[in-house]
């Protein structure tokens, strides 16, 4: 993908077609092995299937076709916004188009403001300006401005102003947040279960259902 503009068309939105509770959007020198490895931790730890990407994008590099994916497939995107996460084009395109996803899917995006202030994003001053103003050549500098204020305005969590700024309780109110909404969405569509579609399916497919072939026993354990 070279950029936002060629993102493949997005197919109409679809309950069935989540592979992942959620993705995670992040600058990875910024928290990748901190407030977000933490977080990940936590959401895993729940029963939340979460796609985390550790490949780092770098300056102009584009998306990958893998990460496309896993945004598409993903119910709800949580975008961590750090203080350098606008520097790099790459996030940017990325936050493009999971917003595109979030307008043309029904995705739920919900945004984590870590160390840096909502109103700075939205009127992109300080360290968000001095990204934006490296971009100004760049073609997609405009609609990047437009998507991060879209993005910014959009209810999410200051971890330093909640939990009285213990990170660890702050992730746990996020983590029950998220999990609060994917049983309301499961709810609505039916389901019991978070994080059991992709299962499903794959246990389907390992069964070959339908496909006519020859009965077949299929034992479970676990706690009962």
């Amino acid at each position: 993908m070279a950029s936002s503009s060629s993102f493949p068309s997005t197919p109409a939105f679809s309950s069935q077609s989540w592979n992942h509770d959620v993705f995670l959007s992040f600058r990875g020198e910024d928290t990748g092995r901190t407030f977000v490895d933490h977080l990940y931790s936590a959401l895993v730890l729940q029963g939340i299937d979460t796609y985390k990407d550790d490949e780092t994008l770098c300056q102009g590099e584009s998306i990958r076709p893998s990460l496309v994916k896993g945004i598409e497939e993903s119910q709800i995107t949580v975008i961590v916004f750090s203080e350098n996460y606008v520097d790099s084009p790459g996030c940017l395109d990325e936050l493009a188009l999971i917003m595109k996803c979030k307008d043309m899917r029904g995705q739920i995006v919900m945004p984590i403001f870590y160390d840096v202030d909502s109103s700075e994003k939205r009127m992109q001053k300080r360290k968000y300006g001095e990204a934006f103003a490296k971009h100004e050549l760049e073609n997609k500098v405009g609609s990047w401005r437009k998507t991060l204020v879209d993005a910014s305005n959009l209810s999410g969590w200051e971890p330093m102003n909640i939990a009285n700024g213990h990170e660890s309780k702050a992730i746990k109110e996020i983590v029950d947040k998220i999990s609060s909404r994917l049983q309301l969405v499961t709810s609505n569509a039916n389901e019991n279960l978070i994080g059991t579609g992709a299962r499903v399916h794959g246990l389907e497919s390992n069964l070959q259902l339908g496909s006519g072939a020859h009965d077949r026993n299929m034992g479970g354990w676990g706690w009962w």
